[in-house]
């Protein structure tokens, strides 16, 4: 078969993979192009027609071209596959520079699409493959055409162009990855990885993958993809034994197929730098080039050093850290809550005390969606609330909001609910209780599927839940169903989308709306901050939506609640990703310039996540969760906080108790889910028992009986707020291990105990604090003292 036939084939072989796709796929996540039953027109933006008008053409097109280029290939297999593969990267590539304007982002996106690309190019490779057999074969080349110059300039490139490429959760400073965040050695060892792999690869495709100009020039540009393989595989090595491995759980398949898709993407969107080179050496062959090799090696190896050394003096500076004012120190001396803000790596308050803020989230403010009218989805929300919550020792409730309760009409907020949102802050203030104002939404809004709703095969009817306006829900027509989940659901994938794109200013009300909130709370110190969004949805096309667009979203409401004059703490969240999978990638580093800002993923590894609820094995386990979002917090420079955690089924009390150890040992606070729950809660399932760390009888209302073992977890001892900083910290019960190092400000020192201390079992044995005194708060005791310099707390006892 001649090489315009294969390439025919290639193409329409690929063409019908796209339809039988697309067809079979309700999510539209698995396939090359998918279609979720969302409506064509009218066209409001080109992110709607990018995937038919950009996507398709550039995919079909550059897989016609480059098999046909390589048709005359010894590896026409090997060929092929790449031909499809690098088509696929490009496609997604040229579709998402379309779609945001932004080509970094675009590149390094590419590669999400990698898992799509594989069994794509085998197909079609197969298919190529087969029908080629009996074409003809040149003689194999002596050799290739050198390209060391293009190798060193591809590495080189790498720090400068490195981006979202090999940063946040699956690289540790060991490994080979060649971006200036992780560090010298591994910038360096990833750049040498890139050069000396293409060189090689190149070597082997080179003698192979042949067949004039641009067959010269493919080979070197799949030489490139296969040197970023070869840093994945290097790096996922390296992993084993310094990072990923021997933990029991699926991390170091997760990591390493993200490893993957950096390095061929990498390699797809700037491996034409290879194939020029090759495509250079190819033609020196046939007359003497302009400009010497020697003088251009050593030219490639001059850049090389600079784009190693200058992007290593770019990385994101942690938040300076804060002073004390005298004020603010004599203030702490009489037990008022302070403001709060970010100091280093930590948050502290404004008398320069660490401050661990470990408490519940509240839902009671939610307007949920009531699968049965007649029982209530929410409990009252009562001042009873807030003092049991801080006779538990807690000092923070996270507080749930709803936006369609908040502005149910566009513009127009509801006095009656800011008044009660204003009621529970009051009400948390005076039982010492800091709250953090939670913009909540679980599948977008509270609206259900309707009755008459068409869901194709493999998706099903579905619940509302809770979150956006009914005004604020633009899903041009995806049906209301879900797959696999509430978070995978047409209808909110797009509504998510034309959210991140800010379709009719929908976007801009929900940051008015944060706007508004601030402006009444900017004076409030017992405001711990805002967390802007609760678990945003991935959207139709992430990276970029719940990448890049949800770090725009979040900028843009950061600068309008700085605007309103509030200066607490923002809580930023990744994606639905991290609670679905134990990780994300997040916003990109630097999306914002504002400092005072905490990263909160909600750390639900071995509990909710669709390992635990598909029967898999662990992706991540309770312990990695820990060291992975502190990791993608360092990208930041920012401290973390875990905005909710819990559901833990059978192994709630064995896995609560491992949360708590790491919780501990990251010195980390956290809101556990959730303090109540009604019976008509539609998270709670609607069963005899309202699910909660204060459970309720659904058939009297009446209370549950408590879960001790996980109270005795969740309520354990540790320090409110420590002087300067918590250098060590463990406890399980009444037992304490607490090491510290004060600072310039105050010096009042508070640790909550679950039970009395001081005598019998519990004896406290102290260094290094002055004036200690034991109170009787709530069900447990509050030490209190002054500590200076190197101090201890230790207790014994149960």
């Amino acid at each position: 078969m001649s090489p315009q036939r294969l390439a025919w084939l290639a193409t329409l072989t690929l063409g019908l993979l796209v339809v039988v796709q697309a067809a079979a796929d309700p999510s539209g996540l698995l396939s090359l192009v998918g279609w979720t039953g969302a409506d064509l027109w009218p066209i409001r933006a080109p992110w709607q027609i990018a995937p038919f008008v950009v996507y398709l053409p550039v995919l079909l097109g550059v897989t016609w071209w480059a098999v046909r280029s390589t048709a005359g290939s010894r590896w026409l297999f090997t060929a092929a596959a790449s031909s499809v593969v690098l088509a696929v990267m490009l496609a997604k590539f040229a579709m998402s520079s379309v779609a945001v304007h932004d080509i970094g982002t675009a590149a390094w996106g590419a590669g999400f699409a990698a898992a799509k690309a594989l069994p794509a190019a085998l197909i079609v490779a197969g298919v190529v493959a087969v029908a080629g057999r009996n074409r003809a074969v040149p003689e194999v080349p002596a050799d290739a055409p050198p390209v060391r110059v293009g190798a060193l300039v591809f590495g080189a490139a790498a720090p400068v162009l490195a981006g979202q490429w090999w940063a946040g959760a699956p690289y540790d400073r060991w490994m080979p990855a060649p971006n200036p965040m992780n560090g010298l050695i591994a910038t360096v060892g990833g750049v040498a990885v890139l050069v000396l792999g293409t060189i090689a690869c190149h070597r082997v495709l080179g003698r192979r993958i042949s067949g004039g100009p641009a067959a010269t020039f493919l080979a070197g540009w799949f030489a490139a993809m296969g040197a970023g393989i070869l840093l994945a595989l290097t790096a996922t090595i390296v992993g084993l034994f310094s990072d990923d491995g021997f933990a029991g759980d699926l991390w170091p398949l997760m990591s390493g197929y993200i490893r993957f898709a950096d390095g061929v993407s990498y390699g797809a969107c700037t491996g034409w730098i290879v194939g020029l080179a090759a495509l250079w050496a190819y033609r020196r062959r046939e007359q003497p080039a302009p400009v010497p090799h020697t003088a251009a090696l050593i030219g490639a190896v001059a850049l090389l050093a600079v784009a190693i050394a200058v992007p290593l003096l770019a990385r994101p500076d942690a938040a300076p850290t804060a002073t004390a004012s005298p004020a603010a120190a004599d203030a702490a001396d009489t037990g008022a809550l302070l403001p709060l803000r970010v100091s280093g790596e930590v948050i502290a308050d404004s008398a320069g005390r660490e401050v661990l803020l470990r408490g519940v989230n509240v839902n009671q403010l939610v307007d949920f969606y009531a699968p049965r009218p007649e029982v209530p989805s929410t409990l009252p929300l009562t001042d009873e609330d807030f003092a049991g919550i801080a006779d538990h020792g807690f000092n923070v409730v996270r507080l749930a909001l709803s936006w369609s309760a908040l502005e149910p009409e566009p513009g127009r907020y509801d006095e009656a609910y800011l008044d009660r949102i204003e009621l529970a802050v009051a009400q948390a203030k005076a039982h010492g209780l800091y709250t953090v104002l939670d913009m909540h939404q679980d599948g977008w809004s509270n609206a259900p599927s309707p009755d008459d709703v068409d869901c194709r095969p493999g998706t099903s009817p579905m619940w509302g839940y809770d979150g956006a306006p009914e005004w604020a829900t633009i899903t041009d027509g995806a049906p209301r169903c879900q797959f696999t989940g509430r978070d995978i659901s047409p209808a909110g994938g797009r509504a998510f989308n034309n959210f991140y794109y800010d379709t009719d200013d929908v976007q801009e009300h929900l940051v008015q709306a944060w706007a508004m909130l601030a402006g009444k709370f900017k004076d409030e110190p017992a405001v711990a901050g805002y967390d802007l969004l609760n678990e945003p949805n991935f959207g139709e096309s992430a990276p970029l939506t719940s990448s890049l667009l949800l770090g725009r979203f979040y900028d843009r409401t950061i600068d309008a609640i700085r605007a309103a004059g509030a200066e607490q703490i923002v809580y930023f969240e990744p994606s639905i990703l991290w609670s679905g999978l134990g990780f994300d990638s997040g916003p990109p580093a630097g999306f914002t310039d504002d400092r005072n800002i905490v990263f909160s993923p909600h750390l639900y590894a071995e509990s909710i996540t669709m390992d635990a609820s598909l029967g898999l094995p662990t992706i991540v386990s309770i312990e990695r969760g820990f060291t992975l979002a502190e990791r993608v917090a360092d990208k930041y420079g920012v401290p973390v906080w875990t905005g909710e955690y819990g559901y833990w089924g059978d192994g709630l009390v064995d896995n609560a108790t491992r949360f708590a150890k790491e919780q501990d040992a990251h010195a980390q606070g956290g809101a556990y889910w959730v303090w109540k729950q009604s019976c008509g809660d539609p998270q709670n399932g609607i069963q005899e028992l309202g699910d909660g760390l204060m459970p309720v009888l659904c058939s009297t209302g009446a209370d549950a009986p408590r879960n001790t073992a996980l109270l005795d977890q969740l309520t354990r001892a540790y320090p409110r707020f420590a002087p300067g900083r918590i250098t060590h910290l463990a406890a399980d019960g009444n037992r304490l291990e607490l090491t510290g190092r004060a600072g310039d400000g105050s010096c009042r020192l508070e640790v909550w105990f679950p039970h009395a201390v001081g005598t019998g079992a519990s004896v406290v044995d102290t260094f290094g604090i002055d004036d200690i005194t034991m109170t009787p708060l709530g069900r447990g005791t509050l030490l209190t003292g002054c500590a200076t310099g190197d101090y201890e707390v230790h207790t014994d006892g149960a």
